[in-house]
């Protein structure tokens, strides 16, 4: 197991969803509801496990890639992103489900989460690719692994400071919770 693997098939998965959502008529509004619920959640899982456990290991490993000179660049956008992310994914249960303003807030949350999955792809995941051995990336996939299966079903959003998040992260140990 590689935890840039797993994060790259969270990827996958949450392009799938939003595809999903493209293709159910905007009538079904229980399937559409129901999908956005899931989708949602697991936008949520995802960044807090990545908060958790990727970005931490990145700021010790991580040495740039892309457009940031250093990990310390890749962690403070990351976490602008995943608040970005949060924001726009609120704004969507503010409206009716099915409705032209749902679509255009699920467009939206579609826009952050792109945004930031393909500088993550090109950036952070790259780093740590060059960066961390394999038996890091393992050990860490299988922590990974174990906070979304244990958190499946959701956890509280809640946006992070992404300063406050790289000083707390920065000065913890592995596998420290910032």
């Amino acid at each position: 197991m590689d935890v840039t693997q797993l994060i790259l098939d969270d990827h996958h998965e949450q392009r799938r969803l939003f595809a999903m959502l493209d293709e159910i008529d905007r009538s079904d509004q229980a399937t559409l509801g129901a999908l956005w619920d899931q989708l949602a959640d697991f936008l949520e899982v995802h960044a807090e496990a990545e908060e958790k456990h990727f970005y931490p290991s990145l700021l010790r490993r991580g040495q740039g890639a892309g457009s940031k000179a250093d990990a310390v660049g890749e962690t403070l956008d990351a976490i602008k992103d995943h608040n970005d992310i949060r924001d726009a994914v609120a704004q969507v249960v503010r409206h009716e489900v099915g409705t032209d303003a749902w679509y255009q807030a699920v467009a939206a949350a579609r826009k952050a989460n792109s945004t930031h999955m393909g500088e993550e792809e090109r950036e952070s995941l790259a780093d740590f690719r060059r960066h961390a051995p394999l038996q890091t990336r393992h050990d860490l996939a299988v922590r990974f692994a174990a906070f979304e299966a244990a958190h499946r079903t959701g956890v509280r959003a809640r946006d992070k400071d992404p300063e406050a998040y790289v000083r707390r992260a920065g000065s913890q140990g592995p596998g420290a919770t910032p």
